[in-house]
């Protein structure tokens, strides 16, 4: 019995140390993830982002050449695409051969104003003329008729001295009138050479704007960056504004995290932020919050939910979080956009 109870006494003690290092390390991690979740406020709803630029064309047209392939790398300005031209180029040719047509027009118009102004000035010359002949006439006829009341005439000679005198002041009365007509013809003459004019000026706008329609025919790159997947192929034929592919900024990365909205009381700019990628596990990037969003994420979606429509279910929402990356130039040839990261902000 001795024996036994001598056993017992001794197997007891390891018993309760091994249950007190348990418990102790069990307090131990408890208290350290209690801790860090007083402390800290985590996420996993966040991914990197990147400016994403789409190429869209301007102008309609069949593909003629691709000058690069998926995921290629381009700089700014590069040629990516260009169009068959040969259709608008055959519009240029007719508009300006029109413009030619229409610089003639202008050049008959001025011309015809020319031999009008002219004749304005011969039917001055000829008012003048006529107003001489018309006081020698009136002249005539009076000395005819103080010389036929002396009996110094026949009647005939004064008659016919009056037929000079109304013919003298008819012809200048039919001079002013041509005198008239010719000035308002010069008034219709200007106002056809200002249609002339701007007719011409309407026809050179078109072969400004068909030269900028065949510049478009040439796309050239937004921006520098890696394309995406092409969604084009040679002798397609494109839209205007239909998205040929995407070119993916390559230098700038930022993080969008979305936060719960309980979360987001002590998230201000400024605070360091601890990066893990899920694609590279062995990375611990750095990082500050650099702004908070004004609006939830539900905000942004194309149907936002609407809590007053009857069947209301409270949601936890999510506040996007935009986050700078520390040494970003060490890190932009592993990050790519969308990928998946997990973040964590000391609160304390």
């Amino acid at each position: 019995m001795t024996t036994n109870g001598t056993k017992r006494e001794k197997k007891s003690p390891v018993k309760t140390i091994v249950i007190i290092a348990i418990l102790l390390v069990a307090i131990y991690f408890g208290y350290t993830k209690i801790h860090f979740a007083l402390t800290h406020e985590t996420t996993d709803n966040a991914q990197i982002e990147t400016q994403i630029t789409p190429v869209l064309p301007r102008v309609s047209g069949y593909v003629k050449t691709i000058a690069i392939k998926d995921y290629d790398s381009v700089k700014a300005g590069q040629l990516l695409v260009e169009l068959d031209d040969a259709e608008l180029q055959a519009q240029l040719l007719e508009l300006e051969a029109d413009y030619k047509e229409a610089e003639v027009d202008v050049l008959n118009a001025k011309a015809l104003l020319n031999n009008t102004v002219v004749s304005l000035k011969v039917n001055k010359g000829n008012i003048d003329l006529t107003g001489v002949k018309r006081n020698k006439a009136l002249e005539d006829l009076k000395r005819d008729e103080n010389l036929f009341k002396d009996q110094a005439i026949t009647k005939k000679q004064l008659e016919d001295s009056r037929y000079n005198a109304q013919t003298a002041l008819q012809q200048l009365e039919n001079s002013k009138s041509d005198l008239s007509t010719a000035e308002s013809k010069i008034a219709v003459l200007n106002a056809g050479i200002a249609k002339a004019a701007a007719a011409l000026q309407v026809k050179q706008a078109k072969i400004e704007q068909t030269k900028l329609k065949l510049s478009y025919t040439k796309i050239f790159a937004p921006q520098a960056g890696k394309i995406g997947k092409k969604n084009i192929s040679e002798g397609q034929y494109v839209q205007a504004g239909t998205p040929l592919f995407s070119i993916v900024n390559d230098t700038t990365y930022w993080i969008v995290a979305n936060f719960k909205e309980s979360q987001v009381n002590k998230l201000m700019p400024g605070k360091e932020v601890s990066i893990e990628i899920d694609a590279y596990p062995e990375l611990k990037l750095k990082g500050t919050i650099e702004s908070l969003s004004e609006a939830t994420g539900a905000k942004f979606s194309l149907l936002p939910p609407d809590n007053a429509s009857g069947n209301f279910v409270k949601v936890a929402q999510r506040v996007p979080v935009k986050i700078a990356i520390a040494d970003i130039n060490k890190y932009k040839d592993k990050l790519r956009a969308g990928l998946s990261v997990f973040v964590t902000i000391e609160t304390k």
